[in-house]
Formats: C-alpha cells, structure tokens, sequence
C-alpha cells in the first residue's frame, strides 16, 4: 500500500467512506462486520473518531495524512510505501505524526518504505537509511545502519552524539559528493 503526500483521498467520501472503500476493494474474503470493525478500529487508532463522518474538505492537513495512513494499515499490507508523506506539513504536526507513526508500526510491524529528503526523519524514523545518486538514473550508494534502540525518544536521540555524526555524514554525502552536477 501507498500512502502519497497529497493524501490522495476521494474529496465526495467522509473520513469512514475513504478508509471502508481501499479496506471493501482490498480486503474482500473476510465478513462485513469484520471490516466494518477493522475501519472502526483504524479510526479511533489514528484519532479521528469526531471526524469519521467528515469530508476531506473539512480536515486539517494533519488529519487528511492520518485518514491516509488509517487507510493504507486498514488494508493488512505486508509492505507500507511512504512517499513523503509529512512534506507538506508544518514542522509541529510533522513531528506528532512522526511519533504517531512509530505507534501505529509498533502495533502493526509491517515492512516500511519511506522516501524522503529529511535527514532528521529519516534518522527518527529509520531503521537502515539508504542514500541515492542524483538523477533520473539514481542508483544505491550507500546504506547506514541507525543504531538507536526502540522505543525512540526524540529528545534522547537528539542528545546523542552518534546522531550527529550520522547527521553530518548523509549531509556531507548529500551535499559534496551528490547535490552538484559538475558534468
């Protein structure tokens, strides 16, 4: 499952209809009442049940994102895509889904592919950081391992002096060797 920057949530379909129409399409071979509960039950995880009955149009960015996120767990994915999903966020809603997140994944444990160009995101968020080339032709150049444990605290990594290490190194990598085209 994907879940875009834009939300991509049908603007007609209330916060309930967006989630019940990916879990109707997806999740076909368990009963009715077993996927209404399955809906229910995302909505309430990602904290929208005052707005289960909202359209889009009536959400705040942050909440679009967590009726997206709430969407794409819905559908039981083996493999989550996250395709800069907190761009288009300002900096205190980021960091709430960003923890939110975490919670959800701890619950759920699916494989997470997330792309994005924040270095202190990836850092929170990630288990291995895998740094591209530049271009249409990217390719892998580099993985980094990030060693902080699970559960993560924010405040505690950010405290940590591997974690500027490791800041510095994907900014430098980012920076001097893959940010210019000297061609």
């Amino acid at each position: 499952m994907v879940v875009l920057q834009n939300y991509s949530l049908l603007p007609w379909l209330t916060v309930r209809e967006n989630i019940a129409l990916a879990v109707g399409e997806i999740l076909t071979d368990i009963p009715k009442a077993e996927r209404r509960s399955l809906i229910e039950r995302h909505i309430n995880l990602v904290g929208l049940q005052h707005a289960a009955d909202k359209p889009p149009a009536q959400l705040s960015g942050g909440m679009k994102q967590r009726v997206a996120i709430a969407r794409a767990l819905a559908t039981r994915p083996e493999v989550l895509i996250l395709d800069e999903p907190f761009g288009a966020l300002d900096a205190i809603t980021k960091e709430e889904l960003q923890e939110e997140l975490l919670t959800i994944w701890n619950g759920h444990r699916c494989t997470v592919l997330m792309i994005t160009h924040d270095i202190d995101e990836a850092l929170f968020l990630a288990d291995r950081l895998v740094m591209m080339t530049n271009g249409p032709a990217a390719n892998i150049d580099e993985i980094l391992t990030i060693p902080f444990a699970r559960p993560r605290d924010r405040d505690r990594i950010m405290e940590d002096p591997e974690y500027y290490k490791l800041r510095n190194y994907a900014l430098d990598f980012l920076y001097n060797r893959f940010a210019h085209d000297d061609v």
